[in-house]
């Protein structure tokens, strides 16, 4: 037996229980369960094998993230025969955007399977979208390709996949501001700072302007998200503006 099976098969009951739950998730019996116990294990949890190297799931999420690209790849280029390279990039984009992506990880409740030292409460929503790509490299290395296709196409494509959805799906509303103002030769400036407040978790505060005049504000636990916020309140208050100029 080898020595991350030792760690993964110490408790035969809680062992048997993670193999029926990712048994029904996959929706076929895995053949090395140890892949799979990795694809959930965080790094946190500070495990490592024989050699001393950190054992957790980021690695195999680089991995699905790779499969997941290459799949949907092929997915669009054979149904949408018609569109060019730019247009089946930016549909990709959405499908495998990380807010579908965490969308994906809540549905199939992964978070559940995580090993960690840190509350499962503490971890933000990437950690769902995070495991679900370290799921589908558990796959392809357990079982290969064919069968990662497969799970991506039940999972993911059948269930959540529509074309003319997607293209009216917007996948940053920053960038959208963004384009906007350079098109019409605006300034536009994001001031974020730290505020925190009464909260627990540190906080930005973002104040987005345009040509001087503040058009939207916005706080989140990120500077990236919550420019995202800024800006999609400052698209709907310049939607008709912007849709103009198209």
């Amino acid at each position: 037996m080898s020595f991350i099976s030792k760690i993964f098969n110490s408790h035969p009951e809680k062992d048997g229980d993670f193999f029926l739950g990712i048994t029904h998730i996959l929706g076929f019996k895995p053949k090395n369960i140890s892949i799979y116990r990795k694809a959930f294990l965080h790094r946190s949890a500070n495990k490592k094998d024989k050699d001393g190297n950190p054992l957790n799931y980021e690695r195999l999420e680089f991995l699905g993230d790779s499969m997941l690209g290459t799949i949907i790849s092929k997915y669009l280029y054979n149904e949408v025969p018609l569109g060019d390279e730019g247009y089946l990039t930016k549909m990709r984009s959405k499908i495998v955007s990380r807010e579908h992506l965490n969308e994906l990880g809540k549905d199939l409740e992964l978070i559940k399977y995580v090993e960690s030292r840190i509350s499962k409460s503490h971890f933000g929503d990437n950690i769902h979208g995070n495991v679900f790509e370290a799921l589908v490299g558990a796959i392809y290395l357990d079982r290969g390709y064919q069968y990662c296709e497969k799970f991506i196409n039940e999972r993911v494509i059948g269930p959540y996949v529509d074309i003319e959805q997607l293209e009216g799906r917007v996948i940053s509303y920053k960038s959208l501001v963004i384009e906007w103002c350079q098109k019409q030769k605006k300034q536009f400036n994001y001031n974020v700072y730290e505020d925190t407040g009464n909260d627990t978790l540190k906080h930005f505060a973002v104040k987005l302007s345009i040509d001087n005049n503040v058009i939207a504000k916005a706080r989140a636990t990120s500077k990236k998200k919550a420019e995202e916020a800024a800006s999609k309140r400052a698209f709907f208050a310049l939607q008709d503006k912007i849709k103009k100029s198209k």
